[in-house]
């Protein structure tokens, strides 16, 4: 029997995988444990279940002698201490499954509104209640994704899912990673490998999607902007940091590039106030995965990482 600590307040569904042997301990309903509530339940548990808008860090896992699994609820994981969990033998894993298809959809849902000016011309609509709303024909013009090249940054899962749904929308895709994939699978998957100028230079879109690191800080900055086509819709539903934010800005107010969709920021998530002031940006509050059913599938394969770690098996969605 193991005490399983789970430190946010989540959905039920999933609990089950874990059967009755274990001891399961949940905050009241509509809550979260507060630090100080964690740091007196911890010692007695061996799993935490984390979530990754809350921190774990050494203040707190110092109290968890006991401590064998940090399951979190999320496909990142800055959220917790990890060269703590390493030097201290604790186990992490992620939720990496259940956030391909909504950040996905989400980048596609940010490429469709940049490119038909959606959030824009819903602001104009309703700067006029009660009147017509006239553009004239060649008002607020759009582009199709038809036709155009997506060039994505980082070509991992949810950069996969995006080429899928980009191919539906009669889109070419070039990618580019550290690695790239075998012909036979780039022939399978419908895209084309570009070095990243070349990819800078040809799309029509481009969409980031490597995780942030050191080596990525500001991967996206000023020069790269200055090599994007002047008509470029560029999108992150990555990480704030990877792009040089303030680069971002001048780019924009110089329309060194068209548009940008964006659910992610540089300072803690929280955009810099030029970009709330720009007409030519569609931003959303790190939503990538805010839907109902990927909270659902996130708690299912968070828990189902708990069941079989403490069942003894190693195929877990392991990060330590």
């Amino acid at each position: 029997m193991a005490k399983i600590l789970v430190a946010f307040d989540t959905r039920d569904e999933g609990f089950e995988k874990l059967g009755s042997e274990h001891e399961i301990i949940r905050p009241p309903k509509g809550r979260d444990f507060t630090l100080e509530e964690l740091q007196g339940l911890l010692p007695e548990a061996e799993v935490l279940c984390s979530v990754f808008d809350r921190p774990a860090r050494a203040e707190l896992l110092e109290h968890g002698t006991r401590l064998r699994l940090i399951a979190n609820f999320g496909v990142g994981f800055n959220n917790i201490d990890i060269d703590y969990a390493r030097s201290h033998g604790i186990t992490v894993t992620n939720t990496p499954q259940a956030v391909i298809i909504p950040t996905a959809e989400l980048t596609l849902a940010l490429m469709l509104d940049c490119a038909r000016r959606v959030s824009e011309l819903d602001r104009l609509v309703r700067r006029h209640p009660g009147e017509s709303t006239a553009i004239g024909r060649s008002g607020y013009l759009g582009v199709h994704l038809s036709g155009k090249t997506l060039g994505l940054i980082g070509y991992g899962r949810i950069a996969s899912a995006v080429a899928s749904r980009a191919r539906a929308f009669g889109m070419k895709v070039l990618y580019h990673k550290r690695t790239p994939l075998s012909p036979e699978e780039e022939t399978r998957q419908g895209i084309s490998y570009a070095p990243l100028e070349e990819l800078l230079r040809l799309s029509d879109f481009i969409s980031i999607h490597t995780p942030y690191s050191p080596e990525t800080h500001h991967f996206i900055g000023a020069q790269q902007f200055a090599l994007m086509k002047p008509s470029t819709i560029f999108i992150n539903t990555a990480r704030g940091s990877v792009v040089d934010e303030d680069a971002l800005i001048s780019a924009l107010q110089s329309h060194t590039i068209a548009y940008a969709g964006l659910d992610v920021f540089e300072d803690k998530d929280i955009p810099r106030l030029p970009l709330c002031q720009l007409e030519n940006v569609c931003m959303t509050p790190h939503t990538g995965t805010q839907t109902a059913d990927a909270r659902r599938a996130m708690n299912e394969e968070m828990l189902e990482n708990v069941a079989r770690f403490l069942a003894g098996r190693s195929d877990l969605d392991r990060v330590v």
